[in-house]
């Protein structure tokens, strides 16, 4: 670890350097106008920052983040040796096991919501699960809130928009909360936004920034460069840029609203230098999660970056390894809080029902690999191997029949043993265990008088009653 505490103090000594040389562009008015009232050196809309104006800001924001859900059971706190996995984030499309494609409809976006309710290894739900492609578009972040809202009882993710639309957004949560001072007091809605590569803070990132941060709702503040195109081909490079995007806005969020909760993100990566598309599943982009966790460390942060990735067309060995390698890299390397937890391939834009389940037991296999044996009298049961002695009697032994339920993790759908048929044991292994999932989902009872408030704020925007009526139906 020796070696990565010196290249983390290198990789933050370069980022200061281009803060202060390069800068970062900034396109909103309001965020111009917040940097110039704090002093911040300016050239148009290109901000220039010291190591001091960057290290105080950043300072201020909390180390630990708490967030509220429906049922307090799946409340979490993101920051120091936590760790969080969330669901699949931002795909428009969905494939079936033989890789056909087609967009995702709402009716995806609420199964999906009701299988990751249903895995207690999840506390977090919601959010861009999939981009419906059935919904209109300019009230898409609040029709899903509404359907995670409606189908779900955990802390729930959201999109991002427009002012108007993340007002709105605010409004929504007021609701569920009871009151403002409720809902700034005990936070329940947690958004991402990206900072463009290279050095660079679009318009609609930023309205949602700073109306999230006058609201203190979280926002995972995440640079996805890619090594190579967007950014150097070097990693040391890649992570020193993405560094200085993040942490410049982390600092514009802190002047906006000092001690608002953010989170340093990153789904930085490599492109594939033999056609410069994205490579989301290669050891580059763990490299990289495994940094992003050190920085945030580093500088006393919350951290977000990978997930179960992989850029497979199929659910096939390479979407099985590539997901293993970015999960587990991230879960060692300390990330608090961990997106595209399940379902994705083909580098984002599509996310598979049996790579969700497959990837539901990747983390199984991880949370196992994770927990160190127990040394004592009762794991080491020196009297019954002296009994034994040379005889492979242990299976029928009392020791193995107290131990064998909690000792080896017992998959769900892998196929051990004899099996005329492994491939199709394995996918009909998936089907049951997707059925016996939404079998035993229960849809949460919900307060009326708030569901009421919820459908009058999306009426007002235009959005259709009878599209309402159809979500919570569903």
């Amino acid at each position: 670890m020796l070696y990565m505490k010196s290249n983390v103090q290198k990789i933050h000594e370069a980022t200061m350097r281009i803060l202060e040389r390069t800068g970062v562009k900034f396109h909103h008015p309001d965020a111009v106008k917040i940097l110039k009232e704090h002093n911040i050196r300016m050239d148009g809309d290109v901000a220039y920052f010291t190591e001091d104006e960057i290290m105080y800001w950043i300072h201020k924001a909390p180390a630990v983040i708490d967030l509220f859900a429906a049922d307090e059971k799946y409340n979490v706190m993101l920051g120091g040796c936590h760790c969080e996995t969330a669901t699949s984030s931002g795909s428009p499309q969905v494939c079936d096991e033989n890789g056909k494609k087609r967009n995702a409809t709402m009716e995806d976006y609420v199964k999906l919501t009701k299988i990751y309710e249903m895995n207690p290894n999840y506390k977090i739900n919601g959010g861009i699960i999939v981009f419906p492609s059935d919904t209109p578009i300019d009230s898409t972040a609040l029709l899903m809130h509404y359907m995670a809202y409606t189908h779900s009882n955990k802390t729930l993710m959201t999109g991002t928009g427009s002012y108007d639309e993340i007002e709105a957004l605010m409004q929504m949560g007021i609701a569920d909360a009871g009151s403002r001072d409720e809902f700034e007091k005990y936070p329940r809605l947690l958004t991402i936004i990206n900072v463009n590569t290279p050095l660079q803070l679009d318009k609609k990132m930023t309205e949602t920034l700073l109306t999230f941060v006058k609201y203190r709702q979280p926002v995972v503040i995440a640079s996805a460069a890619m090594a190579g195109t967007s950014s150097p081909i070097t990693l040391a490079g890649t992570i020193a840029l993405q560094n200085a995007e993040v942490l410049s806005t982390v600092a514009l969020a802190q002047m906006a609203a000092p001690g608002a909760p953010v989170i340093y993100g990153s789904q930085s990566t490599t492109a594939d230098p033999r056609n410069g598309s994205i490579a989301i599943g290669s050891p580059e982009g763990a490299l990289c999660y495994n940094y992003c966790a050190q920085l945030a460390k580093y500088y006393e942060l919350p951290s977000r970056a990978g997930g179960a990735l992989s850029d497979a067309k199929v659910v096939n060995a390479q979407a099985g390894y590539e997901s293993m390698m970015t999960y587990l890299a991230c879960r060692q390397s300390g990330v608090n809080l961990i997106v595209h937890g399940a379902g994705i391939l083909d580098s984002y834009t599509c996310v598979s029902f049996e790579k969700v389940m497959m990837d539901f037991e990747v983390m199984e296999y991880v949370n196992r690999y994770l927990i160190d044996i127990e040394v004592d009298e009762e794991s080491i049961p020196e009297e019954l191997i002296d009994e034994l002695g040379h005889e492979a009697g242990y299976l029928l032994s009392e020791h193995t029949l107290d131990h064998c339920h909690s000792e080896p993790l017992i998959p769900s759908l892998a196929v051990r043993g004899a099996s005329m048929d492994p491939k199709g044991q394995y996918e009909e292994n998936i089907k049951k265990q997707m059925d016996r999932l939404l079998d035993k989902y229960e849809k949460p009872q919900k307060d009326a008088a708030v569901l009421e408030k919820m459908r009058k704020i999306l009426l007002e925007r235009g959005v259709g009653e009878d599209l309402l009526n159809t979500i919570e139906a569903m």
